[in-house]
């Protein structure tokens, strides 16, 4: 008896009892009723497994007493309370009642929750379309902002569009304005030379005339003084001044302010044009100056071959009184325009890409700049007609800087000694310095890095610089 008590004692029922009752005091409020009357059923489960315990103790305590032991307690404890459970019939239909009206209850709120759960589904599915349509207007809002967003854009563009429209328009009028104005200048500049020219024959062939008249009038005169001078000078003759002689001081003038024009708008203008493909400024004025070099390279060439081409013609029929050469230099001044100025021209940008010295990229060429070779080919070709031919000066990378035939670049090093690349050669005339060059110095010119031809694999013919081609110059002026 005593382990069944020891073991009652230590069971985890009676604990497990009084911890669901505390727990379900908690919870009451917050449970539903199926979850209260299933704790309930639980608590009675265990509830009925302790009293069947109890009643297996009262059983075995009674028989150890004997036969009458414990009669009283039973009778005036135990017995009442089983008759009053058994006999109390209206404590029991009071508990079914009140059990039938809870369970009525529950099926009420059980059909409660679903329809509330019903009208809670349709209302998150109506608010779930509400939000679909929602989120498809603000799409449409922000497309259609965007849309506005991007005709305003396109509107602002083709509004400066147009703009620079109109304003390019009014500077190509401008400068078809002003390339009329100059060509009229031109024009009325030709029409001036051409009348001075006219005037300078003029006075020419009158000298001439009346040197033949003073010839003839003493030819019929029977002096036997001139007679013998004659005799002991028959080489001697008299010479007239040519046009070329005549015009010389003038085309001098106009030629070296033609190569100033040159390096003031026609060499920009190339520049600009070239950055628009070379962003390397140091590569773009290598590439004019070395053009600037090929093109009077190849003008004295075409003068010289021209120039042989006339005198073979003239000499045959030469009869003075100029001397033939003079004769030459006359005939290429008054048809500077025979000067197949195109051939120099290919001739220059053949030499350019094969110059190891300058770059250009692969789908561009360089006939970009063909209006200021021509050019440069032109006046080059013309300096040749002087008394004395004007020259540009010997030019190579890394030579000694000087004062006297070049002029400093806005970012050069003012202290460095050497010339690390030139920008416009100078011009010479008899080794005379008439227009100073611009060249930058920089330290260490030297050992500056070579530039390698991108477009070109055989670098063999260097043009740029060549001591053999200013020997020639040198021979042919001399």
């Amino acid at each position: 008896m005593a382990d069944t008590l020891r073991r009652l004692s230590n069971s985890e029922t009676c604990k497990l009892l009084q911890d669901k009752l505390e727990d379900w005091y908690k919870d009451y409020h917050i449970n539903s009723c199926d979850q209260n009357l299933n704790i309930c059923c639980e608590l009675l489960e265990l509830n009925s497994r302790i009293q069947g315990q109890l009643f297996t103790i009262l059983n075995v305590t009674a028989r150890e007493g004997g036969q009458y032991a414990g009669v009283e307690t039973l009778k005036s404890r135990f017995l009442p309370w089983l008759g009053t459970c058994f006999s109390n019939s209206s404590c029991a239909d009071t508990s079914f009642s009140l059990l039938q009206e809870s369970l009525e209850r529950d099926k009420r709120m059980r059909e409660l929750s679903s329809s509330h759960e019903k009208e809670l589904y349709k209302l998150e599915t109506q608010l779930a379309s509400t939000r679909l349509e929602l989120n498809s207007v603000r799409q449409d809002l922000l497309e259609a902002q965007m849309e506005l967003e991007e005709t305003k854009t396109k509107s602002a563009t083709t509004l400066l569009a147009t703009e620079d429209e109109i304003l390019q328009l009014r500077a190509d009028l401008r400068a078809a304005h002003e390339k009329v104005e100059l060509r009229k200048l031109e024009s009325e500049e030709d029409y001036q030379r051409q009348i001075r020219l006219l005037k300078d024959e003029i006075s020419i062939l009158s000298t001439e005339k009346s040197i033949l008249h003073g010839r003839l009038s003493r030819s019929r005169s029977p002096s036997p003084i001139r007679h013998s001078s004659r005799s002991t000078s028959p080489f001697t003759r008299s010479e007239s001044p040519t046009a070329a002689q005549i015009t010389n001081s003038s085309r001098h003038s106009r030629l070296i302010s033609r190569f100033n024009d040159i390096y003031a708008n026609d060499r920009l203008d190339a520049q600009n044009l070239l950055r628009r493909y070379v962003e390397d400024l140091e590569m773009v004025q290598r590439i004019i100056f070395i053009a600037t070099l090929e093109s009077f390279h190849a003008a004295k060439m075409a003068f010289r071959q021209f120039k042989l081409r006339v005198r073979k013609s003239l000499s045959p029929s030469h009869m003075g009184p100029e001397s033939l050469e003079d004769a030459v230099i006359d005939y290429i001044v008054r048809n500077l325009d025979l000067y197949d100025v195109q051939s120099s021209v290919n001739e220059v940008i053949n030499a350019m890409n094969v110059n190891p010295k300058i770059s250009f990229p692969a789908d561009v060429d360089f006939i970009l700049i063909s209006s200021f070779i021509r050019e440069v080919c032109r006046v080059a070709f013309a300096m040749q007609t002087l008394e004395a031919p004007l020259d540009i000066a010997f030019a190579v990378d890394g030579e000694l800087f000087s004062e006297t035939k070049y002029r400093r670049t806005y970012d050069s090093e003012l202290t460095a000694p050497l010339i690390c690349y030139h920008v416009w050669p100078a011009l010479m005339e008899n080794d005379v310095v008439v227009v100073k060059g611009e060249a930058l110095t920089k330290r260490g010119a030297l050992w500056s890095p070579r530039r390698s031809r991108s477009r070109s694999s055989s670098p063999l013919r260097s043009r740029s610089v060549s001591p053999g081609r200013t020997l020639v110059s040198t021979q042919a002026h001399s």
